[in-house]
C-alpha cells in the first residue's frame, strides 16, 4: 500500500439546501449541464447550415432532460441490475439512491431526438449533430459529482502513483481517482474536440458526422477509463477481463464509425441542400 495516499474527505451528499428542498451533487450536475448546455446549443443550432430555431431548442430542453433521466434509469435497471429490480420494483423510483446508466441515457435522448425532429419537421442528423456536441459537458460535471460523492472509484493504484486516493467507501486501499480520469477524457477533452470540429463548416455540412464523432469518441474514452475503474461489485469482470461498460461501448463505437462514414459520403451545402461529393 502507498505510504502517504490522499485521503478523500466525506463530503455532504447534499450540495444545496433550498428550504425543505435538498439538492444533491448529482442533481446539481444535471441542472448545471442542462442550463449551460442549453445556452451553447442555441448558438450551435444557429450556425450555418441552421439546424433549428431558438424556440425549438428551448422546447427540446425539456424532452432532452426527460430522455436522460428515464433512459438513464431504465438503462441501469436493464443493463446492470435487472434481477434486483424485478424483485424490488418500488426501488425503481428511488432515483436519489443513485443508479443511472449513460448508455441508457444516450438511448433515451436518441428517442427524444427522433420524436422531436419528426414532430417539428427537422433533420434528425443535423439537429443531433449540434446537441451531441454539448453532451460531454454533462458527462464531465456528472463525473465530478461522482468524485465528490466518493462513488464509482477506481481500481487499486500502484505504490508510485502520487495522486492515489483512499475513498470513504472503498476500504483502506489507495485507488485510482477514475472519476477524474473520466471527467477529463469523456468530459473536458471530448468537449474540446467536439467544439473545435464543429467550428469547421465542412463538419456541419456532413450530417451525422458530429454525432458519429461523439459516439466513437465517448466509446474510446470510456473504454480506456474502464481500465482504471473498479467494476460494479454485483457484476465484476466479464470473460477476457472486460467490463460491462466496455461491452456497451462496442456498438456505440461501431455506430459512430458508420455515422461518420455516412456523413462524409452525403455532404450538404450551407443552405442545407445535398451536394455531390
Amino acid at each position: 500500500m502507498q505510504s502517504h495516499p490522499i485521503i478523500l474527505p466525506q463530503f455532504d451528499p447534499i450540495a444545496v439546501h433550498l428550504g425543505p428542498l435538498a439538492v444533491h451533487w448529482y442533481a446539481l450536475a444535471y441542472i448545471l449541464s442542462i442550463l449551460i448546455g442549453w445556452k451553447i446549443a442555441i448558438r450551435l443550432c444557429g450556425l450555418a447550415p441552421r439546424a433549428a430555431t431558438r424556440e425549438q431548442v428551448d422546447d427540446f430542453a425539456f424532452w432532452a432532460m426527460l430522455g436522460v433521466v428515464l433512459g438513464g434509469r431504465l438503462g441501469y435497471i436493464l443493463f446492470y441490475k435487472p434481477g434486483f429490480y424485478l424483485t424490488h420494483p418500488l426501488s425503481i423510483l428511488e432515483v436519489w439512491q443513485g443508479g443511472m446508466s449513460f448508455h441508457g441515457g444516450a438511448l433515451g435522448v436518441i428517442l427524444a431526438l427522433a420524436w422531436f425532429t419528426w414532430r417539428n419537421g427537422l433533420s434528425f442528423l443535423s439537429f443531433s449533430d449540434r446537441i451531441t456536441i454539448i453532451v460531454p459537458l454533462g458527462l464531465g460535471l456528472g463525473r465530478c459529482a461522482n468524485f465528490i460523492n466518493g462513488e464509482l472509484w477506481g481500481r487499486p493504484a500502484p505504490d508510485w502513483l502520487p495522486w492515489a486516493m483512499v475513498f470513504p467507501t472503498g476500504g483502506p486501499v489507495a485507488r485510482h481517482p477514475s472519476q477524474l480520469y473520466e471527467a477529463l477524457t469523456e468530459g473536458l477533452l471530448l468537449l474540446a474536440v467536439m467544439l473545435v470540429v464543429a467550428s469547421r463548416p465542412w463538419a456541419r455540412m456532413r450530417y451525422g458526422f458530429l454525432s458519429g464523432l461523439f459516439l466513437f469518441g465517448y466509446a474510446v474514452a470510456r473504454s480506456f477509463c474502464e481500465l482504471f475503474r473498479e467494476p460494479d461489485a454485483f457484476i465484476g469482470f466479464l470473460p477476457f477481463g472486460v467490463t460491462m461498460g466496455q461491452v456497451l461501448c462496442i456498438p456505440m463505437a461501431l455506430a459512430g464509425l458508420w455515422l461518420m462514414a455516412y456523413g462524409m459520403r452525403h455532404p450538404h451545402s450551407i443552405e442545407g441542400e445535398k451536394v455531390d461529393g
